[in-house]
Parts: C-alpha cells; sequence; structure tokens
C-alpha cells in the first residue's frame, strides 16, 4: 500500500510544469463491519478503499480534487494524469488564496501499528457466547487505517493503525437499555466479559419501576461516556485558534474575564495516540501534544496551516477541531464511585447536547439509558429521562469533586465515508450538584 501511494506520487510529480508544486494526500482501510441485533449476526462485510487527493499549486493560486482508486496501476494513473490536467484548467480562473500555507520542509515520518490486526470472526464470537441470550444491537468495526503524504519538494508521510470500536446497547424493554462501547488496539476478552457483566447487572436495575424525581440539583457522577459528550460540545469552537480571534469561542470568558476551570482539569491534544496520523494534509508535522487546558487555566489553541497564516502563527493540528483529546485522570477509585457519590445520579450517557448559553459554555442536555438514583451508597432504581441545563465553569470549575483514576478511551464510531480516527481518553467526574430543568 504505501509503496503503491509512493509510486503514483513519484509518477505525477513528473507531469508537473513550470513553477508548479504538488501536495499528494492518501487515505485508505482495509475494514470488516458486522451489524448485530438481538446477539445475532444480521449483517457483515468488508470494505477495502483507497483514496489520491491532489492540490495543484503555482504562485497563490491552487486547484483541489480527490480520485477513488481502483488498484491497477495503469488505470489510477491515467485517471490521476487526466484529473492533473482538468486542476490545471480550473487553477487559472481562480483568484490568488492569501491563506494558502504548506510546509516547505522536508520531514519524513513513518509509523505502522499494523502487526496485531485482530480476526473479526473470533471477536464477534467472543461477543455473541458472553452476551448469550441479551438482546444485544450494535456495530462491531475492525481493520487497518492509512494515511499517507508526499509532495514535489521531496516530502514523505505514512502512518497505518490497526483498531477495533465495538459500538453497542443492550435492551431491556421499550426505551429502557444500557449502551457501552469497547475499542482499542488490542482485543482483551476479559475487559469485554467485564463491560458485559457489568451491562446484566445494570439491565437487572431498569427492570425496576422508575424512579422520577423533581427538578433541582443533585449530586451526580458522569461516566466516562457521559463526559466525552460535554468536552465533544465544548470543541465545537473551544480550542480552535481562528474562533478565540474572532471571538466566538464558548471558552471566551475564560479568555477575556479570567474564568477558569478546577485545578484538576488538564486537556491536551494527544497526537502521539497513534490513531490519527502525525502529519497533516499541508505537510506540517504536530507535536506530540498540544496543551490546551492546564490546571484549569486555558494555554494553547490548535492551529491550521491556514490560521497559521492568517494569524502568524505555528501550525500543530490538521484542524481546530481536536481528534485526539486526552483529560487527565485523578484519584477517585472507580470501584469506590458509589461510595464517593452517596447519594444522588449516577449518569452513563448524555445525549442531543447543546449550548443554551454559548458565552457562558451553558450547556443542555438528556439523560439518556442508564441514569440510576443511587442513595448511600447503593442504586436503588433507575431514573425517569431528564433535562439538564448547566455551565461547564460549574460542572468542571466549582462544582467538581473530584476524577476517577481510571480512564476510558472511547473512539469515534462514526464510518459516513470512511472510519474515523478521532479519539478521546478520560475518566469519569464527580460533581457536588448537577441541574435538572424538566
Amino acid at each position: 500500500m504505501q509503496d503503491y501511494f509512493y509510486s503514483l506520487s513519484d509518477a505525477l510529480f513528473t507531469k508537473l510544469e513550470g513553477d508548479e508544486q504538488l501536495l499528494v494526500g492518501f487515505e485508505g482501510e482495509d475494514s470488516d463491519f458486522v451489524r448485530l441485533n438481538r446477539n445475532k449476526i444480521r449483517q457483515a462485510g468488508g470494505v477495502a478503499q483507497r483514496k489520491l487527493s491532489l492540490d495543484l499549486i503555482e504562485g497563490k493560486r491552487h486547484a483541489e480534487a480527490s480520485v477513488d482508486l481502483a488498484g491497477n496501476s495503469e488505470q489510477d494513473f491515467n485517471q490521476l494524469v487526466e484529473t492533473l490536467k482538468n486542476l490545471r484548467q480550473q487553477r487559472v480562473l481562480l483568484p490568488e488564496d492569501p491563506y494558502l500555507h504548506f510546509s516547505t520542509d522536508i520531514n519524513h515520518t513513518e509509523y505502522h501499528h499494523d502487526n496485531e490486526v485482530i480476526n473479526s470472526h473470533d471477536a464477534v464470537e467472543q461477543v455473541l457466547q458472553t452476551a448469550d441470550d441479551m438482546d444485544l444491537v450494535g456495530i462491531f468495526a475492525n481493520g487497518i487505517q492509512y494515511s499517507g503524504f508526499a509532495n514535489s519538494i521531496g516530502q514523505r508521510n505514512w502512518h497505518s493503525s490497526a483498531n477495533f470500536n465495538f459500538d453497542w446497547s443492550c435492551y431491556h424493554a421499550e426505551d429502557k437499555a444500557v449502551k457501552s462501547n469497547y475499542a482499542g488496539f488490542v482485543w482483551q476478552q476479559d475487559k469485554l466479559t467485564a463491560k458485559i457483566e457489568s451491562i446484566k447487572h445494570q439491565l437487572a436495575i431498569i427492570s425496576r419501576p422508575s424512579k422520577t424525581i423533581d427538578p433541582g440539583c443533585y449530586r451526580a457522577y458522569l461516566a466516562p461516556s457521559a463526559v466525552s459528550e460535554i468536552i465533544n460540545l465544548m470543541s465545537w469552537g473551544g480550542f480552535g485558534l481562528k474562533s478565540h480571534r474572532t471571538k466566538t469561542t464558548p471558552l471566551i470568558q475564560m479568555l477575556e474575564q479570567g474564568r477558569t476551570l478546577a485545578a484538576s482539569i488538564s486537556l491536551r491534544e494527544n497526537h502521539a495516540r497513534g490513531l490519527a496520523p502525525i502529519f497533516t494534509g499541508s505537510g506540517f508535522i504536530k507535536p506530540e501534544q498540544v496543551q490546551l487546558i492546564k490546571s484549569g487555566t486555558y494555554q494553547d489553541c490548535l492551529v491550521s496551516s491556514r490560521s497559521a497564516m492568517e494569524y502568524d502563527s505555528v501550525t500543530n493540528a490538521e484542524s481546530e477541531y481536536p481528534g485526539a483529546l486526552d483529560l487527565a485522570a485523578g484519584n477517585l477509585p472507580v470501584e469506590n464511585i458509589l461510595k464517593e457519590l452517596d447519594t444522588g445520579l449516577y449518569i452513563n450517557n448524555l445525549w442531543y447536547l447543546n449550548f443554551s448559553d454559548r458565552n457562558a459554555c451553558q450547556l443542555t442536555g438528556m439523560t439518556r439509558f442508564a441514569c440510576f438514583w443511587v442513595e448511600n451508597g447503593e442504586i436503588q432504581a433507575p431514573v425517569d429521562v431528564m433535562r439538564f441545563d448547566d455551565s461547564v465553569y460549574d460542572l468542571l470549575g466549582t462544582n467538581l469533586l473530584g476524577l476517577t483514576k481510571k480512564r476510558e478511551l472511547i473512539l469515534d464510531a462514526s464510518s459516513y465515508g470512511q472510519r474515523s480516527n478521532s479519539s478521546i481518553e478520560l475518566p469519569g467526574v464527580l460533581v457536588n450538584q448537577l441541574r435538572l430543568t424538566l
């Protein structure tokens, strides 16, 4: 795959004219997908796809296109040469791009994490046996993802990563369900078993009569999957340089009013995780980490190549939306979390989040799936769906009681067009109060 990409790129570079420069990107995957319902395989198949992107540059004008590859070198090359001719014709009609910015330094990188591809058949068989007669519905995805970059200056970059993502729910009846996820690089049956056993325990609880609670403020524990929804909404404009300079970031009060989160909150973009490539589509090499928030205080922004040009900064990310977030752990043992919660809400998932006041980073959303009422450190009953409305400055600031020692790696299950390589690793969060509105 790597050699095929480089050979096509080198052949294209011989077709350049005059002062033209060419940036070539590669995206591909060899993935298995298995859809389950009622713990039976309903659909299974594989996807093998490769795509080449071209950016033909002369001066400040450039034109871009992408081409799906067939795997036949002569057919692919002929199609790419024709695309190159079309881009050349289009480029002369385009205006100059004042924010065009690509790397002119040559930095080669090569990363392979594809020696431990798990067997999809074996993994799914373990799911079927462990879940047994449970009403399990979900999608299992597994395989290798590829990314590459080459330019006519001489730079070469390659990245391949083998990973899996199993996203599923188990239903009791109607809308009563428990949602879970297991993802990573190395499949471990004992982890899968532990997660399914935990779900069986939670299903037994949600079979009890539901408890309706009044709107108000409640002590709460938010599991990692619920915390990820909050962090992901913060990320929409929260950490990009352009949103900060244009003052559209939901964290504007951290920048202009000196507001902070709790000292235990440290959030970084961890490019070294190995799921997404360390290089950008314009040839820049990302730093291993970008510290976004340190000890509750805002530190650095994510900077795309275009923002770097516009605001005279340094490129440190592909885009200004994070793709490898890492929230530092705390010191709360997960096994003692019910005791630490004492009386209040145990929330596994949040749903349909949006800003109720963007400038104040105020969020609203719904509880969903397994949300439990806890008294004296013991789960008593499932709680009916409720809406919350609260500020990040309270949830992760003034009302934060602690973070768990254990963190969970969550891979984005999106597969529109291709499997996502975004991820987040984070702990659970214990808060003194969460405001429920209805």
